[in-house]
């Protein structure tokens, strides 16, 4: 029996984050939504003034950017984030370096959490996380909190990797 490919083990583990980061993501959103019924509450403290739950619906994306409180605002997002995930899901596949594949599979658990399933369940995505006391302006949920840190460590892989590719002899 063949052994998988590096790339193929690599895959799996962007796949398999991914999937924890929804598992996480939407598990949390049901706690907020049902035991706390923070919809009706609308706001919880924790570790006043510092950090609150707050209920938000956000019809944007990332941090409440890019709006679509339409219809059909809400399911161009649906596609576009599904279209994100297939695209992600097919990279992570060829992918052989771990930390790009823990990037995707967090930036692919998120899209799928928020962009997807939220949208499609309740058509906006649940934001909680109030960090407002410190300064910091959005309420955030575990979805955007993985797309970011997903992010980061992309730009990061990105600017510390040796590039691969050869570069052309000067003439």
């Amino acid at each position: 029996m063949a052994s998988e490919s590096p790339g193929r083990r690599t895959s799996w583990v962007a796949y398999a984050l991914a999937a924890l980061v929804v598992v996480l993501d939407q598990a949390s959103k049901a706690y907020v939504i049902g035991p706390l019924d923070l919809p009706e509450r609308l706001r919880i403290p924790v570790l006043p003034p510092f950090f609150m739950l707050s209920s938000v619906a956000n019809q944007g994306v990332s941090f409440g950017l890019l709006r679509a409180d339409t219809p059909m605002g809400r399911w161009l997002l649906v596609i576009f984030a599904a279209a994100v995930v297939i695209g992600l899901g097919v990279f992570a596949w060829r992918q052989t370096r771990l930390w790009t594949a823990l990037a995707i599979g967090l930036i692919m658990g998120g899209a799928i959490g928020n962009n997807l399933i939220d949208r499609v369940r309740f058509g906006s995505v649940v934001d909680f996380l109030d960090f407002s006391g410190i300064g910091f302006k959005w309420v955030f949920n575990v979805a955007d909190s993985a797309i970011t840190v997903g992010v980061i460590l992309l730009l990061l892989e990105g600017l510390v990797s040796p590039n691969k590719a050869e570069k052309p002899a000067a003439s």
